[in-house]
């Protein structure tokens, strides 16, 4: 009977500590915030360039650079789950919450396509839109993570989405630009930094 009593607190224990080691494993050391924080920063700081400093008049064209943020990341994702045996419950609700993101995303940009243009007034709608919506992932995962700098990073997504909503058109790029700094480019290096001390 004792021996019963010392396997099943050992076996809890184990499930414990296999609990905490899987719950900040999503994203692991920040790629993919990385990724895509530094991809939209340079869209839309060179479509601001291109748009308002150069006059070009296809300056949507940077935006082509995401297509290939996206090959990158199929890639990563694959390459991860080779590695993997086991999913955990943690990761398969971040899994869903990015899904929701991304469908929301496109149905956003669906429906104001007419008028998302860049001589629309409702441009400004588009962007404090886009704001608002990375905002969404970001602060949720920062909660399932209990990471500070994510919770942080999706509450400043949602005030630069209604601060936007007040400045003329030329400068919602510039928010955009600033949105992704703060949401997943500085996340994403502080959780490569944590990743790195906790594996050494």
């Amino acid at each position: 009977m004792p021996d019963e009593t010392i396997t099943q607190r050992e076996s809890l224990a184990l499930i414990e500590s296999m609990i905490n080691k899987a719950k900040n494993r999503f994203g692991e050391n920040g790629f993919l915030y990385l990724l895509w924080g530094w991809v939209i920063l340079f869209c839309s700081l060179g479509q601001y360039i291109l748009l308002y400093l150069v006059h070009y008049p296809r300056h949507y064209l940077v935006w082509l650079a995401t297509w290939l943020a996206l090959a990158v990341q199929f890639i990563y994702i694959a390459r991860k789950r080779r590695k993997k045996t086991v999913s955990t419950y943690t990761e398969d609700i971040l899994r869903y919450v990015w899904i929701t993101f991304v469908i929301l995303m496109f149905l956003l940009e669906f429906i104001l396509a007419d008028k998302s243009s860049n001589t629309s007034p409702d441009y400004l709608v588009n962007t404090a839109g886009l704001l608002a919506l990375y905002g969404m992932p970001t602060f949720l995962s920062g909660i399932i993570l209990r990471f500070r700098p994510l919770i942080a990073g999706g509450i400043s997504c949602w005030v630069l989405s209604i601060i936007s909503g007040y400045m003329p058109r030329q400068y919602q790029l510039l928010f955009l630009a600033a949105g992704v700094i703060i949401a997943w480019i500085i996340p994403g290096y502080l959780l490569r930094a944590r990743y790195k001390q906790e594996n050494n």
